[in-house]
């Protein structure tokens, strides 16, 4: 096993035994908030509330436990009220990093299994590989594996100061670093700064990596970057930035959660400065 709680796996234990299931009545996460992981409900309950769901899909080991998601079908009734359906931003800052990514983990593969049940190539039903995380398409030999949408994540700083900018649509007062989503062909270097670029308007030169994170919303893989700011006055990109400004560690808007790359950045940044 690895020295993480969640190991994520393909091929499932002939005898599951004391397995644990992560839950989503249609597209909602089924949520026990009296369990220290509100996400994972037992066998027990899972036998009682799901007989016959519509997919089931072998996660990994949670603790050497075997897990699985479950997607039911909302036309049957949902009777147990001590669940509360929810989502995967229910549980942001509320559980490990680990129990987050098995969540997200679940999510992101009952999607995937949901929108290619045909091949895009014949038309044919696509069936589960019988030892990969994909599905394959008999007669006409395609297979389609779960995706990933990279995209940079960055702070820009000059000195000291931090460019923070609030997204024209997302509700709220928040600021946050820039981000976007890297193009076909395209470096990742290259899409910081046309991202950058293109967003607030400045040029930045020398990049620095810090840490990546994976970010169900719905499948991102956000590579965090710092990224030192060389000339340009700020000009907002009015479909994405709503404002955009220079700020002084010490004087920070509201930010981004700790749990969130956007808000590791930051807090790094500051407590480099020494605040």
């Amino acid at each position: 096993m690895q020295n993480f709680a969640f190991q994520s796996a393909v091929v499932e234990p002939e005898s599951p035994g004391s397995a644990r299931y992560c839950v989503f009545y249609g597209r909602e996460l089924l949520l026990d908030f009296r369990s220290q992981e509100p996400c994972l409900l037992d066998a027990s309950l899972v036998k009682f509330l799901a007989p016959a769901p519509r997919t089931r899909l072998f996660l990994g080991y949670w603790h050497d436990t075997p897990c699985y998601a479950l997607e039911l079908d909302t036309a049957t009734p949902l009777d147990a009220p001590e669940l509360k359906p929810g989502s995967l931003y229910h549980l942001l800052g509320r559980v490990d990093d680990a129990l987050f990514a098995l969540a997200g983990n679940a999510q992101q593969l009952l999607a995937w299994a949901r929108d290619n049940q045909f091949c895009g190539r014949c038309g044919d039903a696509m069936d589960f590989h019988g030892s990969e995380r994909a599905r394959v398409c008999a007669p006409c030999e395609s297979s389609i594996y779960p995706s990933i949408a990279p995209c940079i994540i960055t702070l820009v700083r000059r000195g000291q100061d931090l460019l923070l900018a609030r997204n024209a649509n997302f509700p709220g007062e928040m600021f946050s670093t820039l981000a976007g989503f890297i193009e076909v062909g395209e470096s990742v270097e290259d899409c910081l700064r046309r991202e950058v670029k293109e967003e607030v308007g400045v040029e930045v030169g020398e990049l620095q990596y810090f840490n990546s994170q994976p970010w169900p919303f719905p499948n991102q893989l956000m590579l965090g970057f710092f990224a030192e700011y060389t000339g340009g006055e700020i000009v907002c990109e009015d479909d994405e930035i709503a404002e955009a400004h220079w700020f002084r560690p010490n004087d920070l808007p509201t930010i981004p959660p700790r749990h969130s790359i956007a808000g590791q950045l930051i807090r790094h940044h500051v407590a480099q400065c020494g605040i």
